[in-house]
């Protein structure tokens, strides 16, 4: 008996590291499919010279629309369908509610003292009560009515100035210009128009900022090394150099709203803020709300506020550019329900249901956000179909969703008709349609750039029709995206138009 057991008990233990070999494949989790990677590299070299959003487009049609991609070291699912954003963003809604401890977004955000950014946990939940309640609220956004009314007429008075002379303007710089008055005038107190700070150097500190938050450092991709390689190419000093203008001007801000008798015509957002703050250190006990936090939350309404919504007036008005039918709607719809009044209010704008629609059909086929903020999940949870394990970075491509042909039909083309009998609007309900995201990490300022780009497209086709300057056509009117990474995505060639004065 010895004899016949030793060979077998040998042959088992020559067996032994097949099966754990075969037993460890049998285990492995049913993962999203996933390109074929290089070594260190992953998939960073299949994603080419494009813009991210596009790269992630052409890989989904052949690896699907819940996808797993290898950023050097960074893990990644990709999602670009209406059915698995709906999984992530309302069925496990919980489990991908935080955010990726990212380089860029922790060191702009002061560590994540911010809303935006912050990881999952309760310093976020008691942040995002507070904004909402405070400085969010249906009733505070409407507050801000008039200087969101105000600034308009400043911007139709220029315009007018220019429709005289027959003179092109440049629309584009006009709009951030607008919505950046409106949105530092409505948090910060601060006057965008008329004031000295440097305007050109305002404009590239947003972009950077942009930039850094929808770009990757090298130490995220390649731990260990990748440290040199951002100190080499410029990333960390860039980074560091954009926190501290942006912290300066913070700064300055903070101390001009705390300066004893400062002259106000009423609470911005600041003053809210620093409210919150006095609040609770008159209560005693533990500030949880600090000047920290109030910087972080600037950070975000500096970034959200401003390009956003001129990014999305920008492609608005070069789209109605190109489809002077669309266009023609629009104007006639607006004049008839204004009449001779002059100008629109925000009161109007619930009569305008063509250019609601017009505002839909942009934000599906130019999101200013292409690639949602990126979360990351919190437990395993299942996609497709798919497991996407705990500690997963999971980035939801809303261009991919907005161009795909099975929700809507002839995706290229500008059509706002296509919402006239359709359910699906922009708020977190329709997974089709998601500019700004769903679930609880849903945009907390939609209302604000809701009526920012109402208010503001209406009047611009009320108070004019517009032409292109001299020797162009609609057909040659370039409608490029800006090619560089950036957590916006806004048209590469600036809109150059001539306003003709409307006189009703």
């Amino acid at each position: 008996m010895a004899l016949f057991t030793l060979p077998l008990w040998l042959s088992l233990l020559l067996l032994l590291p097949l099966f754990l070999i075969f037993r460890k494949k049998g285990d492995k989790k049913h993962l999203p499919p996933s390109p074929p990677k290089l070594p260190l590299l992953g998939n960073l070299h299949q994603l080419g010279n494009e813009l991210h959003h596009m790269s992630y487009w052409k890989l989904s049609k052949k690896y699907g629309p819940v996808m797993l991609l290898h950023l050097g070291k960074l893990k990644t699912v990709v999602v670009s369908s209406a059915e698995a954003a709906k999984e992530a963003f309302k069925v496990h809604d919980l489990a991908c509610s935080s955010r990726p401890l990212l380089d860029g977004s922790g060191r702009l955000s002061y560590n994540y003292f911010d809303v935006a950014f912050a990881p999952y946990g309760e310093h976020w939940r008691n942040m995002r009560k507070l904004i909402i309640l405070e400085l969010f609220s249906l009733k505070r956004v409407q507050s801000f009515r008039p200087i969101r009314e105000y600034e308009v007429g400043v911007l139709m008075g220029k315009l007018a100035e220019a429709a005289a002379s027959s003179t092109p303007v440049n629309l584009t710089d006009m709009l951030f210009a607008l919505i950046a008055n409106i949105t530092l005038k409505m948090s910060f107190g601060f006057e965008y128009r008329g004031s000295d700070f440097d305007k050109e150097r305002f404009h590239e500190v947003v972009h950077a900022t942009e930039a850094i938050l929808g770009s990757y450092a090298f130490s995220e991709l390649f731990p260990g090394i990748g440290w040199l390689i951002d100190r080499i190419n410029g990333r960390y000093a860039k980074t560091e150099r954009v926190f501290r203008e942006l912290d300066k001007f913070f700064q300055h801000i903070l101390e001009g709203h705390l300066k004893p008798g400062r002259q106000k015509q009423g609470d911005d957002m600041i003053d809210v803020l620093l409210g919150i703050e006095k609040e609770q250190t008159e209560r005693g006990g533990q500030v949880e709300f600090t000047k920290v936090n109030i910087k972080g939350v600037l950070m975000n309404l500096f970034v959200g506020g401003v390009d956003t919504s001129a990014i999305t007036l920008n492609w608005a008005m070069a789209e109605l550019m190109k489809n002077p039918r669309v266009m023609k709607k629009a104007q006639d719809e607006v004049r008839k329900a204004i009449g001779d009044k002059g100008k629109v209010t925000e009161a109007d704008l619930g009569k305008l249901g063509y250019i609601n629609m017009i505002i839909k059909e942009t934000f599906r086929k130019h999101p200013p956000v292409p690639l949602l903020i990126p979360r990351e999940t919190i437990s395993e949870i299942k996609l497709d179909g798919y497991v996407v394990p705990a500690n997963t970075m999971l980035q939801v491509n809303v261009w991919a969703i907005g161009h795909d042909p099975k929700y809507f039909k002839d995706p290229e083309e500008f059509y706002p008709e296509r919402f006239a009998e359709s359910p699906i609007d922009y708020k977190g309900s329709h997974f089709e349609l998601l500019p700004f995201g769903a679930g609880r990490r849903m945009c907390v300022g939609m209302h604000v750039g809701e009526m920012n780009i109402g208010i503001v497209l209406s009047n611009l086709l009320y108070c004019f029709d517009w032409k292109l300057p001299d020797g162009m056509t609609r057909e040659n009117l370039n409608m490029d995206e800006m090619d560089h990474v950036a957590l916006t995505v806004t048209k590469k060639v600036p809109l150059s138009l001539v306003p003709v004065k409307y006189n009703p």
